[in-house]
């Protein structure tokens, strides 16, 4: 495996019920992970060992269940696969930066899906790939006969939830660069409501 080979999980957010982290435990177990865990009222703590290196996975407890929180660095390859497979299962948010030879690669990560991808070399900073949020007007005009624009409404307003979560989070913990990425968001959200509304 390369040496230089780190990626790190930040912004994560992620819903479970008790049972799906037992699943987790039970998976972990199974590709060969040494891991133990713990729990409080408020928290469940799964330690994952990789090398010399331990993990801990941190799952608050909520009224629906648990939220996977917190911010990961993982230099195993397949710790790294898991938990990707994971954010995209679970449908769940994140910033994902991959560290490799004086280069960084993020990736923003809305409900399992990316959203966009920026590659960071020295100085320079690319945006890859950039999902567009907006409805064209063809869009519009096929969901107007069809119920497909209730349906995206209802994702968009879930979005605009989660997201307006998040930025209660952010500012709680006074993390400005956090406040301005969820402003950000809950900005090109608004304007896609505001035309599905229309």
């Amino acid at each position: 495996m390369n040496k230089s080979y780190e990626v790190e999980y930040s912004n994560l957010e992620l819903r479970f019920k008790r049972r799906h982290i037992q699943d987790l435990i039970k998976e972990l177990i199974q590709e060969g992970y040494s891991l133990y865990w713990s729990e409080n009222e408020a928290l469940f703590i799964v330690s994952v060992r990789t090398g010399r290196k331990l993990v801990k996975l941190r799952f608050v407890r909520t009224r629906s269940g648990y939220k996977m929180v917190g911010d990961y660095i993982i230099r195993d390859a397949r710790l790294a696969d898991w938990m990707e497979k994971l954010i995209e299962n679970t449908r769940g948010h994140a910033v994902v930066k991959r560290f490799k030879d004086r280069q960084i690669l993020i990736e923003n990560i809305l409900f399992g899906e990316v959203i966009q991808l920026v590659e960071i070399s020295g100085y320079q900073q690319r945006v890859l790939f950039q999902k567009a949020p907006l409805v064209t007007e063809q869009e519009m005009a096929g969901m107007y006969h069809s119920n497909e624009g209730d349906l995206r409404l209802k994702l968009r307003q879930v979005e605009m939830d989660d997201e307006l979560e998040k930025l209660y989070q952010a500012m709680e913990n006074k993390d400005t660069e956090m406040i301005q990425q969820c402003k950000d968001q809950l900005s090109l959200i608004s304007r896609e409501l505001m035309m599905l509304e229309w």
